[in-house]
């Protein structure tokens, strides 16, 4: 873990910030996950725990309208880092006319491209290319010089030949691309032995000539200045990132699914080191933070989980016949 007498101050208020996006995603995770057993969601349902040290790192250094994001299906917390409040995600559970996807698509489907907060096309390596074109696009437009795209990945993304060709592509035309491979163990219930040879997915990354990073996706504080780092550089323009950030997915790869390939001795492991509880614990080692303080965002992100769930089940459902605009196209960049 993190020595944090070493920490610079120049993390507390990104520090600050991320910690209360990974308790409102663990918040509103816990939330959604009782309604979809209650029966009052359909289709998939996909938790972040365990990734929300990770995903809250990434988005918390990001600017909309600036950066390009494309999230990984556990990134709550990065979506909130990043800027998107808790109602968007709640309206896309419940279908709300009124959501960012104005009820067109479910789930962690949504986005705003204007901002550069990409809709998947899907979760895999397909998103990684739309980011690498962005970066590109914005590079021929002569946009915002210091741009960064930031793509998340799992682990068993990395054997899809779209994350090949775009990892390919940010390194020969030297983008500004971070890609996160967060490794949790399970590509759904492949484990890594039956998903990869080398000895580490970092090798993947230097096979493309990239700039690799590694981090203990438990760790928070160390996680949160690998992030920086990464981005930094690629905002300095020294060429695409490829940082690699290991944990243990703490639930199913979907609420319909038990997790029971996963050994009990390594979800106890990972249990007794909950990103959550170690960010908790870093920031009151520092004294950026007090136990008051902790319980208060608890309850804070308590209420707001509790308040967008309500609003977003009372908002109309679209109307296929009257909304002509959900087939309209419009340039993104």
């Amino acid at each position: 873990m993190t020595d944090t007498s070493e920490t610079h101050a120049e993390l507390k208020e990104p520090a600050l910030r991320a910690y209360r996006a990974m308790v409102l995603a663990r918040t509103f995770d816990s939330k959604i996950s009782a309604l979809y057993k209650a029966g009052k969601i359909m289709g998939g349902v996909f938790l972040g725990r365990g990734h929300e040290a990770i995903a809250a790192s990434e988005g918390v250094f990001l600017t909309p309208g600036k950066d390009i994001y494309f999230s990984f299906i556990r990134e709550q917390a990065g979506r909130i880092a990043w800027g998107e409040p808790i109602i968007e995600g709640a309206r896309s559970y419940f279908g709300s006319a009124l959501g960012y996807m104005r009820g067109r698509d479910g789930n962690v489907h949504r986005g705003q491209p204007k901002e550069g907060y990409i809709v998947p096309i899907s979760h895999l390596g397909s998103g990684v290319a739309v980011v690498a074109g962005g970066l590109i696009a914005k590079r021929l437009n002569g946009e915002v010089p210091g741009a960064v795209g930031v793509a998340c990945v799992g682990d068993g993304t990395t054997s899809t030949g779209a994350l090949h060709e775009a990892a390919n592509l940010a390194a020969v035309e030297h983008l500004p691309l971070v890609l996160v491979v967060t490794n949790n163990q399970f590509a759904y219930s492949t484990p890594n032995i039956r998903q990869f040879a080398c000895a580490s997915l970092l090798d993947r990354g230097r096979g493309y000539g990239m700039a690799v990073h590694e981090t203990d996706g438990t760790d928070f504080m160390a996680t949160l200045k690998t992030m920086k780092q990464a981005i930094d550089a690629a905002r300095r323009g020294e060429g695409p990132q490829w940082v690699l950030a290991n944990t243990l997915r703490m639930c199913g790869h979907g609420e319909h699914d038990d997790a029971s390939y996963i050994p009990q001795e390594l979800k106890d492991a990972y249990a007794a080191k909950d990103c959550l509880d170690v960010a908790a614990r870093q920031l009151l080692q520092l004294g950026w933070i007090t136990e008051e303080e902790i319980e208060r965002i608890r309850q804070e992100c308590a209420d707001e989980v509790q308040t967008a769930v309500a609003l977003a089940q009372r908002e109309p459902e679209p109307d296929p016949y009257s909304d002509w605009s959900a087939t309209s196209w419009e340039p993104a960049y």
